[in-house]
């Protein structure tokens, strides 16, 4: 997986050179999110926390909801953690608290982790291992944004905060915002020593060292090359996949025969077929395919979902004739980057047929689906449309009728005429207040998690 980096000081998106000189900023992170967002989770980092200078949580709160986040920075207490995954967080990142003990002490603490693991699930929880090297292999943990070595040693770190953590984010600081390529040689030593994943940053420069990572079993997180431009998301996402594990494309010619159609232990080349899944938004299954490099990279660069075609040993988008395309949302790799999960917006049916998806299961009726008929009554009011009807005053007047009248049914069938009634009415209201379905199961998202 490829993770973009969005790093806020002073409210603003910034990058900063080994942790200290400022290189660039920008004031758009709610858009950066959302782009970032298509190719991999997003770390979040507030460096003023990280380095007890204040705090960017009223900045970040919106991005949270925008993309899958990984939060980080300055988190010293389970409760911040659990506030941070209310409101939409993925992950949390932890760092410095990490590694002092109750009586200030540099030692991995325990009591803190476990703390954090409690309220929040260790397959929440990041441990960010950030360190230095000692003018040879060994590397140390520093902490307060990379300004205090600890003495620990990362290895022995690493090791001993495994037990609580989903995840290791090892950020190679002497080489951090230089571009001037990560060192290996940790990372491999991280990877022999833990079982957790492992996200490595600082000084990744090149898809050569994003392909080195990816088959280390790593994944990569990107900051200044990404924002000056010298690598771009799309190519890095496709170097990051395990095409050494893809199938072999279809020979067409060669299954005619079926002797000749078996490989013998022929090696998959540049151009092996990764599977593909496509779902809708709500998680329906649309359909299944192969992309090769070139299909991945113009997914993202028409920004609908393209496949290899096996019969006709071609590139091809879904809906280049019909117009049923698939809008791309996000793609994400399995955990073994040799799968491909596609989240898109169908523009029409999926199937050649005319269905809704390829798996004739019809298209499941969700309060997302129920919204959209309801907006589209209200933007294209058809002769007869009731919904149409329904202004501001009138749909209110129906919600306070209806939810009385929920109160008052006694038998199940009547309950559930009544709750379609008041469901369809309160959608009718959100949707004619600019309120979406998604905000409001983000918001029982957030009280269940508090």
């Amino acid at each position: 997986m490829v993770i973009a980096s969005i790093d806020v000081q002073g409210g603003k998106v910034v990058q900063l050179k080994q942790g200290s000189e400022l290189v660039l900023q920008r004031d758009n992170a709610a858009e950066l999110a959302e782009e970032f967002d298509r190719y991999g989770e997003v770390a979040v980092i507030d460096l003023d926390a990280a380095m007890g200078k204040g705090s960017n949580i009223e900045r970040i709160k919106p991005l949270l909801r925008k993309a899958r986040c990984r939060v980080g920075g300055g988190i010293r207490t389970p409760e911040q953690a659990k506030e941070l995954v209310s409101l939409g967080a993925q992950k949390i990142i932890l760092g410095s608290q990490v590694f002092r003990n109750s009586g200030g002490e540099f030692a991995v603490n325990h009591a803190f982790l476990e703390a954090m693991v409690k309220k929040i699930g260790r397959e929440r929880i990041i441990v960010a291992v950030d360190a230095r090297g000692g003018g040879g292999e060994h590397y140390g943990i520093v902490v307060d944004g990379w300004k205090t070595p600890t003495g620990l040693d990362l290895i022995a770190a690493a090791k001993a905060v495994e037990p609580y953590t989903s995840e290791l984010l090892f950020t190679c600081v002497d080489r951090e915002g230089t571009m001037t390529g990560i060192d290996l040689g940790p990372v491999e030593a991280l990877r022999a020593a833990v079982s957790c994943s492992i996200t490595a940053a600082g000084g990744v420069s090149t898809l050569a060292e994003i392909e080195a990572l990816a088959a280390l079993g790593c994944d990569v997180q990107l900051g200044m090359a990404l924002y000056t431009g010298k690598l771009n998301l799309a190519d890095a996402f496709v170097a990051s996949l395990n095409w050494k594990k893809a199938a072999p494309p279809q020979n067409t010619a060669a299954s005619a025969n079926p002797a000749s159609s078996i490989p013998h232990h022929a090696e998959p080349g540049p151009e092996s077929l990764l599977p593909v899944i496509a779902q809708s938004p709500d998680g329906q299954i649309l359909m299944t395919g192969f992309a090769d490099p070139e299909a991945v990279a113009e997914t993202f660069k028409r920004g609908s979902l393209c496949f290899h075609s096996r019969k006709r040993n071609k590139l091809w988008m879904k809906g280049e004739t019909s117009g049923n395309t698939l809008k791309l949302l996000r793609l994400r790799a399995d955990c073994d980057r040799d799968a491909l999960l596609a989240t898109v917006e169908p523009r029409g049916p999926t199937c050649h047929t005319g269905a809704w998806t390829c798996f004739d299961t019809g298209r499941r009726y969700t309060w997302e689906y129920l919204q959209a008929i309801i907006a589209e009554r209200f933007r294209n009011p058809a002769p007869g449309s009731y919904t149409a009807t329904l202004d501001d005053e009138l749909v209110r007047e129906k919600v306070l009728e209806e939810a009385g009248e929920v109160c008052t049914a006694k038998t199940h069938d009547e309950i559930v005429w009544e709750a379609a009634d008041l469901l369809y009415f309160t959608t009718a209201l959100i949707t004619r207040a600019g309120v979406s379905v998604g905000e409001v199961l983000d918001e029982l998202d957030r009280r269940h998690k508090k």
